[in-house]
This record gives C-alpha cells, sequence and structure tokens, in this order.
C-alpha cells in the first residue's frame, strides 16, 4: 500500500517539460510552499497594485458621467432648495471643483488610506464600510462554502457512472440551477421557506424584537443565513459541479489512475487521493474568477433579503448618487478580487508542484 501512497503523478497537459515531482523527492510542506510562493509573488503583488490604481481610475471616469450629484438628492428629498445653496452645498463637498482636481484629491486619499466621507451619512466611509463588511463577507463565505462542499460531492458521484441516471440527472438538475435568475429563486424561496413552511426567517440578519445574545444569537443570525446563503450559491453549485465531473471523467482514465488501481489502490482512494487532486486545478482557477461574480450576485440576494450587508449599501448609494461611498465601495471591491486572484495563484505551487518548478526556472 506504500507503494500506491508514493506514486509519482503524471505531468498535467498544458505543462510541458515538467518533472513528476519535486527534486529532493519528497513533498514540502504547505508553509514552505507558501513562503516561497510568497517571495515570489512580491513583483506580482506590485503589479496588482497598478491594476487596482487603474480600476480607481475608471471607475473615478465612469461615476463622473452619471447624471446628477448628492446635492440635487439631497434637494429632492428636503422638497427643493435654492441655487445658491445648492451651489453652497458643492462648494462645501467639493463637488465643484474641476474633475482633475477631484481626481487628484481622490487618488491622495487612496494613497492615504482614507475612503473619504459620505455626505449623504454624514460619517466617514471607513465607519460605514467597516459597520457592513462582516455582513458580506458572511454572505459570501457560506455561499462560497456551501458551493464547493455540494459542487465537489456532486460532481464526483457524477462521475462514476458517466451517462447513468444519476448522471443525467445531476445535469438537468444543474442547467436548472445554472438558468434561474437569482432575483427570482430568492423571492421564490421566501414564499415557500418563509411564507408557507415558516420554516426560516425571510430577511434581516438578526430578529431585533427578540434581542437574542451568546448562542442564542449565533443560532439566529445563522437561520437567517441559510436562505440568502442557499439563494446565493445554487448557480455555483451547478458551475462546479460540472466542472469538477468533466475533470474526474478525464482523469478517471489517466494512466497514473490506472497504475494505481493495478497497484492495489481502492476505487475509492485511486479517485479522492490521485484524480481528485489533480482536478482541484481547474476548480480553483474558476473560483478565483467567480469571485468579482459572486460580489455582484450578493448585492442581488442583499436587496431581496435585505441583508445589511455591503451589497444593499452599494444600491443605496447609487440611489443617493452618494459617489465617494460608491467608488470607496467598488475599490474595495476590487482589492477583494485581486486578493482572492493572487491567493489563487499560491495555491497553484501547493496543488501542482510542477507548477512551482516551471515558475523557479
Amino acid at each position: 500500500m506504500s507503494e500506491v501512497l508514493d506514486l509519482p503523478r503524471e505531468p498535467l497537459a498544458g505543462v510541458p517539460g515538467a518533472p513528476a515531482r519535486p527534486a529532493d523527492g519528497a513533498p514540502r510542506a504547505l508553509p514552505a510552499v507558501l513562503g516561497t510562493a510568497l517571495r515570489r509573488a512580491a513583483p506580482r503583488v506590485l503589479s496588482l497594485l497598478l491594476v487596482v490604481l487603474g480600476i480607481a481610475v475608471l471607475n473615478f471616469f465612469i461615476l463622473q458621467l452619471a447624471p446628477g450629484d448628492v446635492v440635487d438628492v439631497l434637494a429632492g428629498e428636503a422638497g427643493g432648495a435654492s441655487p445658491e445653496y445648492m451651489a453652497l452645498l458643492r462648494e462645501r463637498f467639493g463637488l465643484d471643483a474641476p474633475w482633475h482636481v477631484q481626481l487628484l484629491n481622490y487618488l491622495g486619499q487612496l494613497l492615504t488610506l482614507d475612503l473619504g466621507f459620505s455626505f449623504r451619512h454624514n460619517m466617514p466611509v471607513v465607519d460605514l464600510v467597516a459597520a457592513r463588511l462582516p455582513a458580506t463577507l458572511l454572505l459570501m463565505l457560506s455561499a462560497l462554502g456551501l458551493a464547493l462542499v455540494l459542487g465537489v460531492l456532486l460532481g464526483v458521484s457524477a462521475a462514476r457512472k458517466p451517462g447513468g441516471a444519476w448522471d443525467a440527472t445531476l445535469s438537468v438538475v444543474g442547467l436548472v440551477s445554472y438558468a434561474l435568475p437569482t432575483f427570482w429563486l430568492g423571492l421564490m424561496a421566501i414564499v415557500l421557506f418563509a411564507g408557507h413552511l415558516g420554516w426560516l426567517p425571510s430577511s434581516g440578519m438578526v430578529d431585533l424584537s427578540a434581542d437574542h445574545s451568546g448562542w442564542d444569537h449565533v443560532r439566529d443570525v445563522a437561520a437567517h443565513t441559510v436562505l440568502p446563503a442557499s439563494v446565493l450559491a445554487t448557480f455555483y453549485i451547478a458551475v462546479y459541479a460540472r466542472l469538477v465531473r468533466a475533470a474526474m471523467v478525464e482523469l478517471q482514465g489517466a494512466d497514473f489512475v490506472r497504475t494505481a488501481r493495478a497497484k492495489g489502490a481502492s476505487d475509492a482512494r485511486a479517485r479522492w487521493r490521485h484524480a481528485f487532486r489533480n482536478a482541484l486545478l481547474p476548480l480553483v482557477t474558476m473560483v478565483g474568477f467567480q469571485t468579482a461574480s459572486l460580489l455582484s450576485g450578493a448585492v442581488l440576494v442583499e436587496s431581496v433579503f435585505d441583508w445589511p450587508g455591503l451589497g444593499r449599501l452599494t444600491f443605496e448609494s447609487i440611489q443617493a448618487r452618494d459617489f465617494n461611498l460608491l467608488l470607496s465601495i467598488l475599490f474595495l471591491s476590487s482589492l477583494l478580487v485581486v486578493a482572492v486572484n493572487l491567493v489563487v495563484d499560491l495555491l497553484y505551487g501547493w496543488l501542482d508542484p510542477r507548477v512551482r518548478v516551471e515558475g523557479d526556472a
């Protein structure tokens, strides 16, 4: 059995000339791999920061094209205001300055890690974001974890007998899940599980009337998270299941998997130990690519379920023309996407040592 565990892994397509294992013949620990990868990633981090800066400038110019500003919204909510008073507000908020002055002020704020001030909420943007960010991270991580677990399990189970009844059923369910609009699915979930069955709460993050604390508060938050996280994860479960299923079907016929079975490895060990690790590479890539879409999906889900996160705050800032707040949320979102993709690149060196060796060359 030990011979089976030490089987060399076959090179993957697309990595020509890469050795099958490290030169010392022993697998490297994850901390050592990450340490080496972090040192090598320093130039990449610099280039990614330039990308984030470019995104910030692009966001600024796009929002400059939007009609109206926060002064128009405040005047409308107050039932009207004189042109002199509106001009005074624009001067106070710095909105009457030329666009290049506003851009330099905005970039200067970013360089000093100052996210600016929300004139609509009359408080620093960093305080608004800090209050909403935990809710969005909870929703995104819950949905991502659910999508990964169910997607992997369904994909691996479907790959056991390609073309079978279970595979065909999962294909149909996956296609339907892929096609359903998120907002419609959220509304139907509220009607069924909250309205008709009464199993789960329909909106919010906590029951404000109950005033729970301790474990009761944790259970209350968990109950409120189930529906929005499940709705947000539905699309990604279908994507990941199809991706894992395709990779596992292809890898189950690979030479190194057949060799493992020939040397006595059980079907489960050959599938999970040898085939599944290679199937993780396209899955990790897809997770990195879909971080931005997961964040944009959270905007819809938070609006449907009245979830107090950044997505709902983004929607409110658009309605209020609060461009300082909107620019900061877009900037932080781009930082999150870039950071996740950097982590994905680092994971490649652990999942596939040939990527690390090729990068060292």
